[in-house]
């Protein structure tokens, strides 16, 4: 082949990966799996976020599906509906709306039981995840895949996309010994990898529980590539969780996330949690100019005062730092948020504090 001719294939392959439409995920995508489906009673892990491309909830477009009854609902961390602060236990209840129990798997078990499964099929998992190893939904996906395999039920995932790309890897990779519900397995911190991916890689890498594999069927999108970010993918952005509003906060999130392991305010209980961090000793403008010379990769950093409304510092005005994203396909939010803290600690010997089993959880 001549040269003109591989450089003319070159560019066409770099166009169309550039060439960016919409995308249908899967939960749009169902129609194609109705055998998986039909004739079978549905348990449903899902929250707010399980919406189709026209607006329709999970639980409508099941129970209007011939053939399919929905006998229980399962919701993550922040409930159902992701009302629920972080960290906050939840309780089973029956929800006002569709009439049906909702056993929460973030309150006195954190894995369904083989009592909540015993009129269900097909177990289906529908949430958006962020793309951080330490976002608890992709643990409720997998000790959800562990019962299904123990209890002989088929699981699914509708897969949504990494809203943060699909292609930037960053962080180490978790240690065995350090295992939680905020990082269980050996995966980056940024893995790059959609829910659906990861589901395929815990069942085909034997890390389930004693190696066992879940009748596993993933329900790909349409029209996704790795190097989309959210906002390039049409589809609607619905923060899935209270502290993560928008899609700046989710791709610094994997690096400022380290926060939580430290007394200084990630300024939860603000309208920019992670994005703006500080604390009542903090000086803003010296901490500003700090960072500024560290020259991280796509962040400059401007002062900031805060007053949270909950968590650290609650109701106590915050001095600090908001984050300036200056070029997102060259952050490195874990690298920049390992040194952001280093540097916190090294200004402020006297009033910085780790919380360090939590830290190090974090950081794997």
């Amino acid at each position: 082949m001549k040269p003109a001719k591989i450089i003319l294939i070159v560019i066409l392959f770099i166009m169309l990966e550039n060439c960016y439409g919409s995308v249908r995920t899967g939960l749009d995508c169902i129609g194609e799996y109705k055998n998986v489906f039909e004739g079978r009673r549905l348990g449903i892990i899902a929250n707010h976020t399980a919406y189709d491309g026209n607006g329709r909830f999970i639980v409508d477009i099941f129970k209007g599906m011939k053939g399919v009854t929905v006998t229980a609902l399962f919701s993550p961390e922040h409930g159902f509906w992701g009302t629920a602060r972080a960290g906050e236990k939840i309780d089973s209840q029956t929800d006002p709306v569709y009439n049906l129990p909702v056993y929460s798997l973030y309150g006195k078990t954190q894995k369904p039981t083989s009592d909540m499964l015993r009129n269900i099929d097909v177990l289906v998992f529908d949430i958006q995840d962020i793309g951080a190893r330490f976002y608890t939904y992709i643990y409720t996906m997998s000790l959800a895949m562990e019962a299904a395999a123990e209890n002989g039920k088929t699981f699914v995932v509708l897969d949504r996309p990494n809203p943060i790309n699909g292609i930037s890897v960053q962080g180490n990779i978790l240690e065995p010994a350090l295992a939680s519900f905020v990082g269980l397995y050996p995966i980056p911190v940024r893995h790059g990898m959609t829910a659906g991916e990861l589901a395929k890689m815990f069942n085909g890498q034997g890390w389930l529980a004693g190696r066992i594999k879940a009748e596993l069927v993933v329900v790909p999108m349409e029209g996704w590539r790795r190097r989309m970010w959210f906002d390039q993918t049409e589809l609607r952005f619905i923060k899935p969780s209270p502290n993560m509003p928008d899609l700046e906060t989710a791709a610094v999130y994997p690096g400022l996330c380290l926060l939580e392991g430290t007394n200084v305010s990630e300024a939860r209980g603000t309208a920019m949690p992670f994005r703006q961090f500080g604390a009542p000793w903090i000086d803003s403008k010296f901490l500003a100019e700090r960072l500024n010379l560290l020259n991280l990769p796509a962040m400059r950093f401007e002062p900031v005062r805060f007053t949270p409304t909950s968590s650290k510092y609650q109701g106590l005005e915050c001095h600090g730092v908001r984050i300036l994203i200056t070029g997102r396909d060259r952050l490195e939010p874990y690298s920049n948020g390992v040194r952001i803290v280093n540097e916190i600690c090294r200004m402020y010997p006297d009033q910085f504090e780790w919380k360090a089993a939590h830290f190090d959880r974090l950081c794997g």
